[in-house]
């Protein structure tokens, strides 16, 4: 096998991984990653606006904001306009959405960053800065990602 189909094996195997860490949040949980990252988000600052839950996800305002429009439907946030500033819009979890978080399965990522975390700094560094390469070598740069390891439901950035 070439150089080349083995580190397309790699980023298969990456892929396959995150899928099946998606499909399991999905079923047990009901949510997909970038909603999960969404509901955390909401439960660590009350009252946060959307637009500042795209900042902390790294995540475009417009998806962030059709992320919510499902969860609201759903009856897992609440949006509550401020009486002293009506264009201000403050997000809650309701009690479906907290206990949605409490039933979340572990995510694929805190054992990864144990992993991770566990190597040296410049091993760290060198990981990141491959990653990042193949990233770019497959046109990827541009496109909306968060922090999360997750398929589906990200969107592609504004050029």
């Amino acid at each position: 096998m070439e150089k080349h189909e083995q580190l397309f094996v790699s980023i298969r195997k990456i892929i396959r991984a995150i899928d099946i860490r998606s499909r399991k949040l999905s079923k047990e949980a009901g949510v997909t990653g970038p909603q999960l990252l969404v509901l955390q988000e909401l439960a660590r600052v009350k009252g946060i606006t959307a637009k500042e839950v795209a900042t902390e996800v790294n995540l475009s305002q417009a998806t962030v904001t059709n992320i919510l429009d499902r969860l609201e439907s759903r009856g897992v946030v609440e949006r509550v306009r401020s009486e002293k500033d009506k264009r201000r819009v403050s997000l809650f979890l309701t009690e479906e959405g907290k206990a949605i978080l409490i039933n979340a399965p572990q995510a694929i990522e805190d054992t990864f960053i144990q992993r991770f975390s566990a190597l040296q700094e410049w091993e760290q560094l060198q990981l990141m800065s491959s990653v990042e390469r193949i990233a770019d070598m497959l046109g990827a740069s541009h496109l909306d990602a968060a922090p999360v390891l997750n398929l589906g439901e990200l969107t592609k950035s504004p050029e």
